[in-house]
């Protein structure tokens, strides 16, 4: 029985105990639930927890274990020339192992058996089944194939009687527990209790695990590379081995650092004063249905596709704006020469801020309509027009949280990356120009992670310092915003 069948058993199981505990309740109660210490509800939710939980519980164990165990099994049985080579050649053996295990599942018993000892046929049957294998399988993985498969059957066989064995004893002994005085509403809350420390503890828990990987890589790059050549260094220049000799280059983060916040600022430069006025007119102006129109609309954009935005900067906003500087040069000097990069900063810039609009303008008008309106009806009542209100009494009172939701804007810029490879180029350099192509932080961390390579050299360790210097602006832009709420935001309550 496959898992996903094993789960539907469970839900029907549990919804069967669900009813059948509160019809329960309500018999034993002699159909008043006043006499009952929880709602008939409750005890239906706790037999159904006592049905589905702890089933579903082994049920997760149990497939993270077995195919561990059942592969020491397999691996136990291989010839002893193949246990004496190395880890990585008994690994690839398995991989084959389990290919040829997953094929022979789609061949039919007779044609199996006909193929058993003839390696070579049964490699071209798998092919013809969409099965490709890297070479010809050898006898002991024929017999390995078999054993994986038997194994896997058997274990797939007792954990269905066990996890359905589970869940009914769970339903019967939840059903017996039902009676008028059990705090059957005690326990089912007490299981949410824990259901959601599970859940943040898991967040959290992750949050920490991204940190402690990134630190521990990071590590290994300064025993290399020294703080001051990274953080304060003016050039980037990582070359590799076998093209630099034994020289690691140079990993100046100056030049990605300029680049991620020249970047960034051009892009609040266009989202914010746009962003801000939609929202003004939306949260003051517009009327219910004008509204209930245009706010959906505009926050389409946030369900773009990052790379959309990219295309849409490499083959409409960066042709243009060349275009266009050259045009201007022409009338100006007479020579029809572009000043504007295709691949530049303001590129960038300002396709990055079409796409932190909508963060920024619905953001803003939720910010803005939670002011109380009795500030809005003072002020037009003492004769104040609607633009006087709005400049001297919504947006100073609405003012910190929208601070803080443009410097929230400003972190999910800062981690952008795709815009920047189409828009800005891979340039590291050291400029003020916003018509010349520069780069970022993310897109040199994609830059050092491409292709086949292994962590354990400056040129792929440095992606993880990085990382962690961009974790770290981040962490910091949004814990100042969340302070500049948090300091404020009582004063308009």
């Amino acid at each position: 029985m496959s898992t996903s069948i094993i789960l539907l058993c469970l839900v029907v199981i549990g919804a069967v105990a669900y009813v059948a505990a509160r019809s329960r309740a309500m018999a034993v109660s002699g159909g008043r639930s006043a006499a009952l210490h929880s709602r008939p509800a409750y005890y239906g939710a706790y037999a159904a927890i006592w049905a589905v939980l702890p089933s579903l519980i082994v049920l997760c164990v149990w497939l993270a274990v077995s195919p561990g165990i059942i592969s020491s099994s397999v691996r136990g049985a291989f010839p002893d020339d193949v246990k004496a080579q190395p880890a990585v050649q008994q690994d690839l053996a398995y991989s084959m192992v389990a290919t040829v295990a997953r094929g022979m599942n789609l061949l039919p018993p007779d044609e199996l058996s006909s193929l058993s000892g003839n390696p070579a046929g049964l490699q071209a049957k798998l092919s013809e089944k969409g099965v490709p294998l890297a070479g010809e399988p050898q006898p002991y993985m024929i017999d390995a194939a078999k054993a994986l498969n038997a194994e896997s059957m058997t274990s797939r066989v007792i954990m269905t009687a066990i996890v359905l064995l589970i869940s009914v004893a769970g339903a019967f002994y939840a059903l017996r527990s039902v009676a008028p005085r059990f705090r059957a509403r005690n326990r089912v809350e007490r299981v949410m209790l824990w259901a959601l420390l599970v859940a943040s503890s898991i967040a959290i828990l992750t949050t920490i695990g991204i940190v402690l990987s990134m630190l521990t890589e990071a590590g290994r790059f300064f025993a290399v590379v020294p703080f001051a050549d990274f953080f304060f260094g003016t050039v980037w220049d990582p070359r590799f081995a076998g093209a630099g000799g034994s020289s690691f280059g140079q990993f100046g983060l100056i030049p990605l650092l300029l680049g991620t916040l020249y970047i960034g600022l051009v892009a609040m430069l266009v989202a914010v004063p746009v962003g801000l006025f939609a929202a003004i007119y939306m949260a003051e102006y517009a009327s219910p249905r004008v509204r209930s129109i245009s706010k959906p609309l505009l926050e389409v954009l946030a369900g773009i596709p990052t790379i959309v935005y990219g295309f849409f900067a490499l083959v409409t906003v960066g042709p243009f704006l060349r275009d266009f500087s050259a045009q201007i040069s022409g009338l100006l000097t007479g020579n029809y020469t572009n000043f504007i990069q295709a691949q530049s900063v303001i590129t960038a810039g300002i396709v990055m801020g079409i796409m932190l609009i909508p963060y920024v303008s619905s953001l803003s008008d939720d910010i803005i309509t939670a002011v109380p309106r009795a500030l809005r009806d003072g002020s037009l009542g003492l004769g104040a027009t609607r633009s006087e209100t709005i400049k001297k009494v919504v947006l100073p009172a609405a003012l910190p949280g929208i601070v803080g939701a443009l410097l929230m804007t400003a972190s999910r810029a800062i981690g952008e990356t795709m815009i920047v490879v189409l828009a800005a180029g891979v340039a590291a350099r050291i400029q003020l120009n916003p018509f010349e192509p520069m780069t970022t932080v993310t897109v040199k961390i994609v830059n050092q992670l491409t292709g086949d390579l292994e962590f354990t050299s400056p040129q792929t360790l440095v992606a993880f310092a990085l990382g962690i210097t961009l974790f770290c602006i981040t962490l910091c832009l949004n814990i100042y915003a969340l302070y500049i709420v948090r300091k404020y935001r009582e004063q308009y309550e």
